[in-house]
């Protein structure tokens, strides 16, 4: 998806580049005799990354951060509002300077905050080394479970696509609108670097996230049966990462998910405005 947004994409008269699904479904459908079907899907795809990046581009992502920080930040218990004001100037401050702007504030709280929390994960894993493979096979066991098959396999399905679009956007075609911006002469390589994103959100960190939470059984935790109900990982992983390192690693976790909502809010942000504009 990302070679073919680099593919088609192009310029409006200021230089701002417009690529995409948006784009590579109606020129691509149209090159091999269905132009109808590619107009009509690359609308479809217009309105629901428009309507995405207002709710789980943006919403959903300061709902989940604020729920994650609140209980530590006492004004926001009261006025939790403030939180959303202050997230909504500091991302429209970053997108109003165009993807220039989105990707040199991304290039470095990025990798950062990736970082930090990836070195405080393995810290709690080494320290609890003794039950990783208990831990993996757990995860496995229960994965393949009669009761997983039966009893809730569409839930379960449901719930592992929806973490993985929110880890990675792999498939979703969003990351193709990024991607069609890069600067570069070949589209297959941006292909290929685009490989590197689901393969560090999901098969590292996630893997990584997955393993904290159960060999500290923050997932089973009385204490996170409410957030575990109301599907808040936030907490979750915050009571893994106090339970199983250090009280003070619980600010390493806000620092993460805070910046992390605040990235994800500045990409999708110029999704919908790139979706806005075609």
């Amino acid at each position: 998806e990302c070679t073919l947004g680099q593919l088609d994409r192009v310029s409006d008269e200021d230089g701002h580049v417009l690529g995409g699904p948006m784009r590579y479904l109606k020129t691509g459908l149209k090159d091999i005799g269905l132009a109808p079907l590619g107009k009509l899907l690359a609308v479809v795809f217009m309105l629901l990354c428009i309507g995405a990046s207002f709710g789980g581009g943006n919403a959903f992502q300061v709902g989940q951060s604020l729920e994650a920080i609140r209980a530590d930040v006492p004004i926001l218990q009261e006025y939790p509002y403030i939180y959303g004001i202050v997230m909504a100037i500091a991302v429209g401050v970053v997108i109003v300077g165009g993807i220039k702007s989105i990707g040199a504030v991304a290039s470095k709280i990025v990798p950062f905050m990736c970082l930090a929390y990836v070195v405080a994960a393995v810290y709690i894993l080494i320290v609890n080394a003794a039950a990783i493979p208990d831990a993996v096979a757990q995860i496995v066991t229960q994965a393949f479970s009669p009761q997983a098959a039966y009893g809730g396999f569409l839930g379960v399905l449901v719930i592992g696509i929806q973490r993985a679009v929110f880890s990675n956007e792999a498939g979703v075609g969003s990351a193709a609108i990024a991607h069609s911006a890069a600067k570069t002469d070949e589209p297959v390589s941006e292909g290929i670097v685009a490989l590197l994103e689901p393969f560090i959100d999901t098969v590292v960190v996630c893997t990584i996230t997955a393993l904290v939470v159960v060999v500290t059984g923050a997932y089973s935790a009385p204490e996170t049966a409410a957030a575990v109900a109301d599907s808040q990982g936030a907490k979750v992983t915050l009571f893994a990462f106090v339970n199983g390192g250090h009280d003070w690693f619980r600010y390493i976790l806000y620092f993460a998910v805070v910046l992390f909502a605040y990235s994800t809010c500045i990409s999708w942000s110029y999704y919908g405005e790139r979706c806005w504009v075609e």
